[in-house]
């Protein structure tokens, strides 16, 4: 038994084995819809819960799928439906929810729920999302740069916007997968300096520039996400907006960028905000083939915990 609670806690080998299991599995689909053959039904007689304290879209819908599609069933939980952690307590929780189902994925705001409840399950829990990571959408990222341009190793991305939980989860994957980042973005918005030490102490090149036309130069990979969350305030919202302005992503810093850089993006998108319509459809941009690759990537992930 696995956890998949942070890239930087997973060992390299390890999630490059991901990374080939999910390419293996995308291929041997070859756009299929329906489930595979027997043989490669990992899930098969297997319940899965999906639990959601945060609202989703892509990762609901890629984790149900991916979970079906690997001939098991998933039990989708939101938070009001559990209440975590108001009453029983998150260990509890774990404990009881272990006796039930043999998989639990949470998407949550506070990391130590995350923790907490990797700590008391007795069978694998893989993190969906909190306010500080997102590994399994860097993962999906990672399958989604390699498919259009061959290992990501000593290639240079360039995150635009705001350090926030996507940017830490690039950091600690430019460590495990030996890639240099760039962040371009407000001195208020930085990662997380603990994350950007343990990227440089791992031999990755982690560099912060002001100016985002400096920051894209010979960029293999530009990356931006949302400005806001769902959850800020309208104040708040036009704070960020004004800082975060000077780092749209447009087709003027896609061409100081170079023609052979990809875009991606994590979805949903705020176009004419952090990324305006012409880069995101336009030929630089790989976001469908990044938004189905977070199937692929978590089936992964789940045939890896349960020891696969």
């Amino acid at each position: 038994m696995n956890h998949f609670l942070d890239i930087h806690k997973t060992d390299p080998a390890d999630l490059r084995a991901i990374i080939d299991t999910a390419k293996a599995i995308k291929d041997s689909r070859n756009g299929r819809p329906k489930a595979m053959a027997d043989d490669e039904t990992p899930l098969a007689g297997r319940m899965v819960a999906l639990i959601f304290e945060k609202p989703s879209t892509r990762t609901r819908v890629s984790f149900d799928v991916g979970v079906r599609q690997m001939g098991g069933q998933t039990m989708v939980l939101s938070g009001n439906d559990m209440q975590l952690g108001h009453g029983e307590t998150i260990a509890d929780t774990a404990r009881v929810l272990s006796r039930f189902v043999d998989m639990i994925m949470i998407r949550t705001f506070d990391e130590a729920v995350l923790t907490e409840m990797a700590e008391f399950a007795t069978v694998p829990v893989i993190n969906g999302l909190t306010d500080r990571t997102h590994p399994c959408q860097i993962m999906a990222d990672i399958l989604t740069f390699e498919e259009h341009r061959g290992p990501i190793k000593g290639k240079k991305v360039v995150w635009c916007g705001d350090g926030n939980n996507v940017c830490s989860s690039f950091l600690h994957a430019a460590g495990r997968f030996g890639f240099d980042l760039t962040f371009t973005g407000p001195v208020q918005l930085d990662p997380e300096m603990e994350f950007v030490g343990h990227a440089r102490n791992e031999g990755a090149t982690i560099t912060i520039e002001r100016d985002p036309f400096k920051a894209v130069e010979g960029a293999d990979l530009v990356v931006a996400d949302t400005w806001v969350s769902m959850h800020d305030a309208q104040s708040a919202k036009e704070r960020r907006h004004n800082m975060l302005r000077p780092y749209q992503v447009n087709e003027k810093l896609m061409e100081a960028a170079g023609k052979d850089a990809l875009f991606m993006h994590c979805l949903p998108a705020h176009r004419g905000e952090e990324v305006t319509s012409e880069v995101m459809d336009g030929p630089q941009s790989v976001i469908w083939d990044e938004a189905e690759n977070r199937l692929h990537a978590q089936k992964a992930i789940m045939r890896w915990c349960l020891g696969g």
